[in-house]
């Protein structure tokens, strides 16, 4: 692992943020090593994140697109991480939508995806945290994260496994604060960080990587909204970890971390903190499926991970062409979902 003094770390974290438009480019890529000549690749992966399919916008189609994209050639990858937010929305959702988005989800992956898959459950796969809008109770047997689990084909909502010599962790980062239930931030709740303690102590002879739907440590965050408009820099609680500082006191406990992958800003960056590489991985859906969002198209990462705990990553454009969107007035555009109680439209 190639190690940064401290003015290094900066200008990389600096030249993340600056880098924003390079992530429409095909050959935006990381390598966590100078060279791997004394190594050797022991796994290609691809990181599929921000999917949000639904029946309209051709997402049924672009989704599928991806997938046959990320499949071809001899050198595909053998693993898809599925990062979160794989629905548009189930969090402000009826029950039948719901229903109608999982349904296309897995028709689509059932159809098109040839490789193993693991998962995250990201803030728009929860069913029913905004109790007013999507009509639910909280006794729903699917309510909340189950419905995700379900579809999803996973345990349970945080888990890890161990593939090619490398120890992967998924990561629920999608918290409900008991003082405004109706909403989200981003933090692991108390239950998930010890057990998180206690799988990185268990693994601690295997290079690590972390993939949570929400960054846990990233420049995109500043640049996903006007977000210094008042004056000064406000990053809010659903779009980064708010406990990040906790997870990098952790992180430096245990060195064998390598890798932390993200997504749900729709932007591509990558910040080395403390030799730590975090990675905000854009989304397939680019703009909710309506084009670009902001500098970065629709596409996925692909990483590659080698014996020495070296990795390379890429993000990778499909070339989709959305579906043009006639002009609506803007009391009639439909919600893009809650984070932290602030409304994108």
């Amino acid at each position: 692992m190639t190690h940064f003094n401290r003015r290094e770390m900066l200008i990389l974290a600096g030249g993340a943020a600056a880098g924003l438009t390079g992530c429409v480019q095909e050959n935006h890529s990381v390598d966590s090593a100078k060279s791997h000549s004394g190594s050797r690749r022991v796994l290609r992966a691809a990181h599929f994140t921000d999917i949000h399919v639904q029946p309209e916008q051709r997402a049924p189609e672009g989704f599928a697109a991806a997938l046959e994209h990320m499949q071809q050639g001899e050198d595909a990858p053998q693993l898809l991480l599925v990062g979160g937010d794989s629905v548009m929305d189930s969090f402000q959702a009826q029950e039948p939508r719901v229903r109608e988005q999982w349904e296309v989800y897995k028709k689509v992956m059932a159809e098109h995806c040839r490789i193993s898959v693991r998962a995250c459950i990201g803030n728009h796969d929860v069913w029913g945290w905004d109790k007013e809008s999507s009509l639910t109770t909280g006794a729903e047997p699917l309510w909340g994260k189950a419905w995700a689990i379900q579809s999803l084909g996973i345990d349970k909502r945080y888990y890890s496994f161990n593939q090619a010599g490398w120890h992967f962790v998924m990561l629920d980062s999608t918290f409900q604060p008991p003082e405004n239930p109706r909403v989200y931030t981003a933090r692991l709740d108390e239950e998930q960080f010890a057990w998180l303690e206690n799988d990185l102590q268990a693994h601690g002879q295997m290079p690590t990587a972390l993939v949570s739907h929400i960054p846990i440590l990233s420049a995109a965050a500043f640049m996903d909204g006007e977000n210094e408009k008042d004056g000064d820099w406000h990053v809010p609680g659903a779009w980064m970890h708010l406990d990040a500082r906790r997870l990098k006191d952790l992180f430096l406990k245990h060195p064998q971390v390598k890798l932390c992958l993200s997504g749900h800003l729709h932007l591509v960056d990558h910040v080395v903190y403390n030799d730590v590489h975090y990675i905000c991985d854009g989304a397939v859906c680019a703009g909710w499926w309506k084009g670009d969002y902001q500098e970065c198209d629709e596409g996925y990462g692909v990483v590659d991970f080698y014996a020495d705990g070296s990795f390379a990553h890429r993000y990778v454009s499909y070339h989709w062409v959305a579906e043009p969107e006639p002009v609506q007035p803007v009391a009639q555009r439909p919600s893009r979902g809650i984070r932290g109680g602030h409304e994108r439209v």
